[in-house]
């Protein structure tokens, strides 16, 4: 048994397994247990499951608490609440992409689901260059600050921009290269139909499918800041990825809780782009002030004053007069 002992990436090796089946059950039990025959997910369940999600993540937090230690385990609970919070970003993003194509809410799941499983293995891989990065270059943390200066200050400048599905580089291409049906075909991805031009018989993309290649995509556009924003909170992989996984994992949860509300969070979007100027800034503050880095508390207590009242102030400007609600 000392292979389980054995650090990987500076973490004991049973640490990663026993995550790793965590997530195997909870995939497993989403998808061939309650969501196993195809059906539309309502309001409430959905809150209930992002609920328990949420929940989970936050539990996940007290047991890095009591395995690792207090300065890890609010590590862990500020990458968790920053990246589920840029994850409602990308929920705006999936909602245009579902309305684009013409997706019904019915068959949203089955894309939603394979979609967080690329997710996951994109994260993983992009959590596992930027460790090794930065633990062979250090100074690679202040160009990751800087970034998140430089993101936060434009997604301020963008924050009324709509997300262009249709002109997208990705998905001209992939119009182009492959054959691709205009209609939908139930839950499938691929179909087989006669080829206008040799009436044959030919394997067809559906828009299910390019749906899902354009989640995929935005996926890795927020993971180029996201990935980012946690290596400035934390450089210790195993709350990296555990952090970002826990938020992902609720994703699917959270879009079907939220899409039929994505109006009232129109302002957040401001509140995310001071998020990540204030996290990619940290890092020099400290630096002029003296400070190895500064206190996790301090950092988890801003984040959450920022991230609240960018929720209120979106609540409260969006809100429906009264003669409108009558």
């Amino acid at each position: 048994m000392d292979f389980l002992d054995t650090l990987w990436l500076g973490t004991p090796m049973w640490m990663w397994l026993g995550f790793m089946a965590l997530v195997a059950v909870l995939l497993t039990l989403d998808l061939g247990v309650l969501h196993r025959k195809e059906r539309e997910i309502g309001v409430r369940e959905s809150l209930a499951m992002s609920a328990f999600y949420i929940a989970l993540g936050l539990g996940f937090g007290g047991w890095v608490w009591w395995q690792m230690g207090e300065t890890p385990a609010i590590n862990y609970v500020t990458g968790f609440v920053v990246e589920k919070s840029l994850a409602m970003d990308n929920v705006f993003v999936i909602a245009m992409i579902f309305a684009y194509f013409g997706i019904p809410r019915l068959h949203q799941h089955r894309v939603l689901f394979w979609g967080i499983l690329g997710v996951i293995l994109l994260r993983a891989i992009m959590i596992g260059f930027g460790a090794a990065a930065v633990q062979q270059w250090s100074w690679l943390l202040y160009f990751f600050a800087a970034f998140l200066i430089f993101t936060g200050i434009r997604m301020w400048a963008m924050a009324d921009k709509e997300y262009d599905v249709g002109g997208s580089p990705v998905l001209k291409w992939v119009r182009r290269r492959f054959r691709v049906t205009d209609d939908l075909h139930g839950e499938r991805f691929w179909v087989r139909l006669p080829d206008p031009k040799t009436g044959k018989a030919a394997l067809f993309m559906t828009p299910l499918f390019l749906a899902l290649i354009m989640v995929e995509f935005v996926d890795v556009v927020f993971a180029v800041d996201s990935v980012p924003a946690i290596f400035a909170i934390t450089t210790d992989p195993f709350i990296v990825y555990t952090s970002n996984i826990f938020a992902i994992l609720g994703l699917r949860a959270l879009y079907f809780a939220l899409a039929a509300m994505v109006d009232r969070f129109h302002y957040l979007k401001y509140a995310l782009s001071l998020l990540l100027v204030f996290i990619g800034s940290k890092i020099f503050v400290a630096d002029a002030l003296g400070l190895a880095k500064i206190p996790p508390a301090v950092s988890l207590g801003v984040t959450f004053a920022i991230l609240a009242g960018g929720v209120a102030y979106s609540l409260v400007r969006t809100a429906r007069p009264v003669e409108a609600r009558a």
